[in-house]
């Protein structure tokens, strides 16, 4: 039996809404804003199920099938944050928080100096926009600056299951949009803010799919290497991002490893192999600890070109979940002055988490190692996973909480 197919349609941005079913068999559109050729391609829903879990057989479980992209309530001390439920799904939306804190604190605030008061009392037009341009910013560095494929659904499924294919009842109703430009793909996601936001739109899955479709299957096999042949992970029932997924929504490439460049080896019974890893530095970072993992000798060394992003903002990856920490000062990656004695914010996505915690680092007292000796047995406690990750960056650093109960 024919594999299914997902077709592909070149549409205007006001041409289309959620609510409206489409003739697959349009040939044009009416848009004197725009000169767009509609055209319909058979694309297989085979290779996207491949592409991300290795099996057309596998769906997505309940956790990610919720989930989408909610901020906490607006005018709140949080209103600049997305929550996180426990699942794969975080690692994508933390992602999608550092591009909003980018925003947030760069490109709409056009002082010098950032500020915590940036993020606070945002609006929810704030946040619907910040979030259609962290989006975006995502997109087109996946896309190289060329285009973008925007992923939406509509109430009509085109395709059943067949014995080479499990349907969800979510994919087969795609439809791709291929956006030119920058400004016409965050205009596009904007206008259609509630289809990745809005409860029960899939929308992280959406996102998931646009960014697949953006970076295309053949430059995604580039970017894999024989290490990695898929980008999530089957854990407890549960699908988690791979690091080249990770990677993928930080650089734009789907590579499958954190140290600088491309290294390659061989082997004695195998040719000489590839492993890919980062070219370029991007503009948001990435920090990795895993207490298991140190303690077998197994903790990956994330390389400089993601310990030093152009901007101080970092995905972390503590012990298997997804946060972020970020700097409001400029000056941090580009003046080793600053490095002495400075101020990091983190968050985690959590709902236990009700303000961002301000930690206070420095890196030339280094009386940390003694000050967690005597009768504390819980060694979380001795040495909190979030500073441990902290110094993987900055190496010895004596980190204050500022009145707040260390954890994680």
């Amino acid at each position: 039996m024919a594999a299914p197919f997902v077709f592909f349609v070149l549409l205007s941005l006001a041409d289309w809404s959620p609510a409206k079913q489409l003739n697959r068999r349009t040939k044009r559109i009416r848009n004197p804003m725009m000169s767009a050729k509609v055209r319909e391609e058979p694309l297989s829903l085979q290779h996207l199920r491949m592409i991300l879990c290795g099996s057309t057989f596998q769906v997505f479980n309940y956790e990610w099938r919720k989930a989408y992209f909610k901020f906490h309530d607006p005018y709140s001390d949080l209103s600049y944050a997305l929550e996180a439920e426990k699942g794969g799904a975080r690692g994508v939306q933390m992602s999608v928080q550092a591009y909003i804190i980018k925003y947030l604190l760069l490109i709409r605030n056009s002082d010098e100096n950032w500020s915590m008061a940036s993020l606070h009392g945002i609006n929810q037009k704030e946040q619907e926009r910040s979030l259609s341009v962290a989006l975006t910013d995502i997109l087109w560095t996946a896309g190289e600056g060329q285009k973008v494929t925007v992923c939406l659904i509509t109430p009509e499924c085109y395709f059943t299951a067949t014995s080479e294919y499990k349907a969800d009842n979510f994919t087969e109703r795609l439809l791709l949009f291929e956006i030119y430009g920058k400004e016409a793909v965050q205009t596009f996601i904007h206008d259609h803010i509630h289809c990745f936001k809005s409860e029960g739109s899939h929308g992280v899955i959406l996102f998931l799919y646009s960014l697949i479709f953006t970076r295309t299957f053949e430059k995604l096999r580039k970017d894999l290497d024989f290490t990695t042949s898929h980008l999530l992970q089957c854990s407890l029932g549960n699908f988690i991002c791979k690091q080249a997924l990770i990677n993928m929504m930080l650089t734009g490439r789907s590579s499958p490893n954190v140290f600088n460049g491309d290294q390659k080896f061989d082997s004695e019974t195998e040719a000489l192999k590839s492993r890919h890893g980062v070219l370029t530095r991007s503009d948001v970072g990435y920090l990795h600890w895993n207490r298991e993992k140190m303690e077998h000798g197994s903790l990956p060394q994330v390389g400089s070109m993601l310990k030093t992003p152009k901007l101080p903002i970092w995905l972390c990856n503590i012990n298997g979940t997804y946060s972020v920490l970020f700097s409001t000062n400029r000056l941090l990656l580009s003046d080793w002055k600053v490095e002495h004695l400075f101020d990091l914010y983190y968050y985690n996505g959590q709902k236990s988490q009700n303000k961002t915690i301000h930690l206070t680092i420095d890196t030339h007292s280094h009386y940390w190692e003694g000050r967690h000796h005597g009768d504390e047995t819980d060694i979380e406690k001795r040495f909190p996973s979030l500073e441990m990750t902290i110094r993987t960056k900055w190496r010895g650093a004596a980190i204050n909480w500022n009145g707040t109960v260390p954890f994680f």
